[in-house]
């Protein structure tokens, strides 16, 4: 039998949006010296956006830039305008697969950031113990688990992931609270 899902379709697609307005790509994607002397170390402006575009990513949402996918259009602009380039240059990134993935991995090295896997899983799970005493609410849950995460500088998993960890949180946080009601009650004669 499926899981039943803790997350409508809405909450599940608003996880990993990008930010609509001016004021959230200033807050999430503005370059500071330090990261555009790194920019600017690859060689092309092809190369220099495309690794400057897999950054954002890392940083907001918190992901690896899917391969074969175009950027957001806003992120896109947003970003070559502080590389004073021009938004066509990105049809000629990555045309060597292995670019991509040597950016990916320098990318991990130089700023820290680190792909999920069962430890981070394991950790998730007890960094929501707490919270899942006060909610069984599956986006309460998994905004939070998307926070801690990314203030690590740990790469999210897909959602199915997330909400994976948001219900076993939540089961054993259901566990607790009838355990802890129930405890002081004598059996039924």
């Amino acid at each position: 039998m499926p899981r039943r899902s803790i997350l409508s379709e809405y909450e599940r697609n608003s996880l990993l949006t990008f930010p609509n307005t001016q004021e959230e790509l200033i807050q999430h994607y503005t370059f500071t010296e330090s990261d555009l002397s790194i920019i600017h170390q690859h060689r092309g402006p092809s190369n220099r956006l495309g690794f400057a575009i897999q950054l954002c990513y890392m940083r907001f949402p918190g992901i690896l830039f899917p391969a074969k996918e175009e950027p957001d259009i806003a992120l896109l602009k947003f970003v070559t305008n502080q590389l004073k380039d021009h938004p066509s240059r990105w049809e000629d990134y990555g045309l060597r697969p292995q670019t991509r993935r040597d950016h990916i991995l320098e990318l991990q090295s130089v700023f820290g950031f680190k792909l999920f896997n069962t430890q981070h899983y394991k950790k998730s799970l007890l960094d929501l113990h707490e919270l899942s005493w006060h909610s069984d609410k599956g986006i309460v849950l998994s905004l939070a688990l998307i926070k801690n995460l990314r203030t690590h500088l740990i790469l999210l998993p897909s959602i199915n992931v997330i909400e994976k960890i948001c219900s076993e949180a939540i089961t054993h946080g259901n566990r607790r609270i009838y355990m802890s009601l129930t405890a002081s009650l004598s059996p039924a004669p």
